[in-house]
């Protein structure tokens, strides 16, 4: 969630999905064999309905968690969305047939809307009128709520120490809801039943931290229907206020995971997340909702984002759906991020090409291993861990059963090995590089025979292959690309281009080189043979600044088959 103040503590980042009748929890979004959620955050309605059908349904994604539909206050800013003026289903993002349209195009593909709500508060705002025309002062909307409707404490939470005040005062300013009345939960509750009226599968409970896991219990209990419910609470040291105190209504987003993931990916080592379910006080995998970063996170720095250097970002997005713990959430958001308060661009119509974004997006669900990996977690289910191996703190694989097998490799140099899979033997189709199309391996294809394969994985990269994803190796080359660049500390050098094993030109999926032979960067891809592409260098700065190097593009046609070194120097 969000409001128009600067973030001063990880606590004021909560959010929240799923719940329903107390001491029941709701299903998790997996009651399907796709059980992924995107976050399409910001997107225009009808945005949102155009991608399910284009690109969510046929990749295999389960959900789509939207912006909140709900009247909010006027204002280009984002976190507006957040300040509720009304329950009317007018926003930035489209009105009430926009909504429904949107519902029923995507459930038809396959694809549930999580609609994300705000149980807890109303507007910041004093005063004004809402993007639906509804007038408003703060704690009293008319035909709607009234000064009793809150609570009396009517400051901010200072003291999170506090189980009181985190549940009764203020969170950064925002009129706080006495969910514990009658009326406010009526209301609450219609709100919901509304939406879910609509076709929605999952509710989002934005800021649930804020409010005691009772009142919530028993809004859910006047629900006509039993939906997913993830619930924002996030864990603080010593804090009274849990993520377990919530899980009788539903999932909870565990935001540790996303702390460890940034902390072991950016150098704390990611031979530390084997496993989560025995970390003291962590909600158990079967109820945690996880993200590698969502869009308070991304802004607020204490996630991995898509500034992040090493590929850290992508890899991390595919070790959480490689893992067993949890249900996965991916993030497609906006480049604006770097100025807090921006609003989405293009109007908020989100527009992806290929494998990548255009018009401001990022379009980071469309990434090739990211969407690759989101048919991997599909395919293996909920099939166990096996054969976890750490070769030092920084390169991993682990096998998903029988059904997929994943390497990540987030240190500088090569990882030339040989693994051990319980993988049929057979050829399979990296998803990470490419897929299979009409047989063969668009990718890097790896042949597994007794149960053993060798390969290399390349620094800063990650494989993965699954029985879901086989083909042949006809069609493709080994091509080095070998570009010399003197860089400062901190700075990366990355590669894009015209074609999707480059990243569609997508310069925040871009593919990362390895500095082993500096000043000399390399990285060996296979692409498809016989092909001609255009492509860049990018000199990516510490504080994730992308530069690209000069005009012309570069221009190259692969081999009919075999091997190709380009050696290049920047320019």
């Amino acid at each position: 969630m969000r409001r128009p103040v600067v973030l001063t503590s990880l606590f004021f980042l909560v959010t929240g999905i799923n719940g329903h009748p107390a001491g029941t929890p709701s299903p998790r979004a997996p009651t399907t064999a796709k059980t992924v959620i995107t976050q399409m955050f910001e997107w225009t309605w009808e945005s949102i309905a155009a991608e399910c059908e284009a690109f969510l349904g046929p990749t295999g994604y389960g959900f789509v968690q939207a912006s909140p539909a709900q009247e909010h206050v006027q204002g280009s800013q984002w976190w507006t969305d957040y300040q509720p003026v009304s329950y009317i289903l007018t926003s930035k993002r489209g009105d009430r047939d926009q909504y429904a349209d949107m519902v029923s195009r995507c459930n038809a593909v396959g694809v549930g809307i999580i609609a994300d709500t705000i149980f807890n508060h109303m507007t910041g705002e004093s005063s004004g009128t809402g993007v639906a025309g509804s007038s408003f002062t703060q704690f009293n909307y008319p035909g709607i709520y009234s000064d009793s409707d809150f609570h009396s404490c009517r400051t901010t939470i200072t003291d999170w120490d506090n189980e009181t005040q985190a549940w009764d005062c203020e969170l950064s300013g925002l009129a706080d809801l006495a969910t514990e009345t009658s009326h406010v939960q009526s209301v609450l509750s219609a709100y919901a039943n509304d939406l879910l009226s609509l076709g929605v599968t999952g509710l989002r409970l934005d800021a649930a931290k804020d409010i005691d896991p009772s009142n919530i219990a028993s809004i859910l209990a006047l629900l006509d229907s039993q939906p997913y419910i993830t619930q924002e609470v996030i864990w603080g040291e010593g804090q009274p206020v849990t993520p377990q105190l919530y899980v009788g209504n539903g999932d909870v987003q565990e935001f540790r995971y996303t702390s460890a993931l940034q902390s072991a990916f950016t150098g704390g080592g990611i031979s530390s997340l084997e496993s989560f379910d025995n970390l003291v006080g962590w909600v158990s995998g079967s109820q945690a909702n996880v993200f590698v970063t969502n869009h308070d996170t991304e802004r607020a720095n204490s996630s991995l984002n898509a500034l992040a250097g090493s590929n850290a970002y992508v890899n991390a997005m595919i070790f959480s759906l490689a893992h067993p713990y949890g249900t996965p959430t991916i993030l497609s958001s906006y480049q604006g991020f770097t100025d807090y308060d921006a609003g989405a661009p293009n109007g908020g119509a989100g527009t992806c090409s290929g494998s990548g974004g255009t018009n401001g997006w990022m379009c980071q669900h469309r990434w090739t291993g990211v969407a690759g990996m989101v048919g991997f977690h599909n395919n293996v289910g909920d099939a166990d861990m096996e054969g976890w191996v750490a070769e030092g703190t920084n390169q991993i694989a682990f096998g998903r059963g029988s059904l997929g097998f994943v390497a990540i490799n987030n240190a500088d140099t090569v990882w030339s090995t040989t693994f051990s899979t319980s993988l049929p033997d057979g050829t399979y189709c990296d998803v990470i590089s490419g897929s299979s199309v009409n047989g063969a391996c668009t990718g890097t294809a790896i042949t597994v025979s007794g149960g053993t394969f060798d390969t290399n994985v390349q620094a800063w990269s990650s494989l993965a292959i699954h029985t879901g994803s086989m083909g042949s190796v006809s069609g493709t080359v080994q091509v080095t690309f070998s570009e010399n660049a003197t860089t400062s500390f901190g700075e990366n050098i990355l590669l894009a281009g015209s074609i999707d094993q480059l990243a569609s030109w997508e310069p925040y999926a871009a593919i990362p080189l390895s500095a082993a032979s500096y000043p000399t960067w390399t990285v060996t891809l296979t692409l498809p043979a016989n092909t001609d592409f255009q492509y860049k260098f990018i000199r990516k700065e510490a504080d994730g600044t992308i530069n690209w190097e000069s005009d012309p593009n570069r221009e190259v046609t692969t081999a009919a088959s075999g091997t190709q070194i380009i050696s290049t120097s920047w320019r």
